[in-house]
């Protein structure tokens, strides 16, 4: 699963050329999907209006909600101090779950903000595709 951070709705709500690149190709394959915490979303349109509509526009992009287990997990993480709620919605998102398999990816511009053993790629490095 590959999980987009604040950081990274803003940057592809702005255009970043290869998260756009991602988007356009995981739209191309049947059951691929760029997954945003509601509360990213929440966040990204806070600070840039229009970013929601500008990244729901992708048809790779689903939002990941914040049901009842996921709001008592954020809130958990939030008091015990690992970030602002949509860095622990994010973080809550790449934790494994029984209805996802494999590893999880965050891709974020501020790898820093999360805990180590969460896989987090950076927007920007240049092998975020597989291309250097």
């Amino acid at each position: 699963m590959i999980i987009l951070d604040t950081s990274a709705v803003t940057a592809l709500a702005r255009g970043h050329k290869t998260l756009s690149l991602l988007a356009g190709n995981m739209a191309l394959t049947p059951g691929e999907q760029l997954r945003i915490p509601a509360l990213c979303l929440a966040q990204a349109e806070a600070d840039d209006e229009g970013a929601a509509r500008r990244v729901l526009a992708f048809s790779s992009v689903t939002v990941d909600p914040l049901d009842m287990v996921a709001a008592v997990s954020v809130g958990s993480m939030i008091r015990d101090g690992y970030g602002g709620p949509d860095t622990c919605h994010a973080l809550y998102c790449a934790l494994p779950r029984p209805e996802f398999t494999g590893m999880s990816i965050l891709l974020t511009g501020h790898e820093d903000a999360y805990p180590p053993g969460v896989v987090t790629v950076d927007i920007d490095s240049p092998g975020m595709l597989g291309f250097h």
